[in-house]
């Protein structure tokens, strides 16, 4: 599986093409480097470098890409089961469909979900500005003469899922990316966005606000929310802790549909989140009752995957509500 850190390794940060590449897991700071990487067991790993990287994504069989950003309190080994879990429900849809590319920043490994929380906030934010490169450079092979000649482009669809906090670092890297790089406005680039569950405030992608880029840069922003999402309240209860008060975005679902841009939904899971993820209700995007088994909130992401639309027999609708009898 290929995957993009900005994780620290017990190696050089210097890229080193070839080379094997071990997370430093005690660690947490944000690397201003990104690292182009292959999995190739459990806890083996290479560089590949960014130029392979996106040459392999182009040359694949799939003809999309996922690239999957994970929420707080998850160590690599924890965000490629995730990914493999949900890659495996993709391969039984429909095969050679979604590839699915990890995103790994550095979450904190201390006991305790508070301190974790605040900790991972912190690295979260700080990831904006790596990953943001990562973006850049994706443009720059785009646009290469060299690599993707006028009669040879590269036409994979590319889309992304941020869950929990790593919608925190998708509106950061977007956020940083537009004020140093792209002033004049971020381009189109990802056919779907998937918010799951996310760890930001309620307001986030209305008008004028941070997170609107997000959508600048999307063709469909599906919002996936539950009241009940227990991990989500500890979330808050560790925001108060240190004097914020706020709503997250995957409690409510946007706190104004009426001020969020017209490419944003609405999908509330609350019927189901807590019977996929027993007892926390927060990674409820995979597999339904049964691990290996598709849930209603991941056949309505496959169905956005395939169609490019979230509610293709009507076009006006932007909000819903997942149930076990739908």
């Amino acid at each position: 599986m290929l995957f993009i850190t900005n994780r620290f390794p017990k190696q050089s940060i210097e890229t080193e093409i070839g080379r094997s590449f071990d997370f430093d897991l005690e660690n947490n700071a944000s690397s201003n480097s990104v690292f182009f990487c292959e999995r190739l067991g459990k806890k083996e790993y290479k560089e590949i470098g960014s130029i392979d990287f996106m040459t392999r994504l182009k040359n694949s069989k799939y003809r999309q890409v996922l690239i999957y950003i994970h929420g707080f309190s998850n160590l690599p080994e924890d965000v490629f089961d995730g990914a493999e879990e949900f890659s495996l429900l993709c391969e039984k849809k429909k095969s050679k469909e979604v590839l699915v590319i990890p995103i790994i920043w550095p979450c904190d490994n201390d006991l305790g979900v508070v301190q974790d929380y605040w900790d991972d906030q912190k690295a979260a934010d700080q990831s904006g500005m790596p990953f943001a490169r990562v973006l850049e450079k994706f443009l720059a092979w785009r646009s290469s003469e060299e690599y993707n000649p006028a009669e040879d482009p590269c036409l994979k669809r590319i889309n992304i899922l941020a869950h929990s906090m790593g919608n925190r670092v998708l509106r950061e890297t977007l956020s940083v990316w537009r004020k140093y790089d792209l002033p004049q406005g971020v381009p189109l680039i990802f056919r779907n966005t998937f918010l799951v569950a996310a760890d930001v405030v309620n307001e986030t992608l209305h008008e004028g606000q941070k997170g609107e880029v997000i959508c600048h840069a999307s063709r469909n922003v599906v919002v996936y929310h539950a009241s009940d999402d227990l991990a989500l309240r500890a979330s808050k209860i560790s925001n108060l802790k240190n004097k914020i008060a706020s709503r997250r975005l995957g409690h409510t679902g946007p706190e104004k549909m009426d001020e969020t841009p017209r490419n944003v939904y609405s999908v509330d899971c609350d019927d189901v989140n807590n019977r996929y993820d027993k007892p926390k209700g927060h990674s409820y995007f995979r597999s339904g009752t049964k691990k290996g088994s598709p849930g209603k909130v991941f056949k309505h992401i496959f169905s956005c995957l395939l169609t490019g639309r979230v509610y293709p027999d009507d076009e006006d609708r932007r909000t819903s509500i997942l149930n076990l009898g739908k």
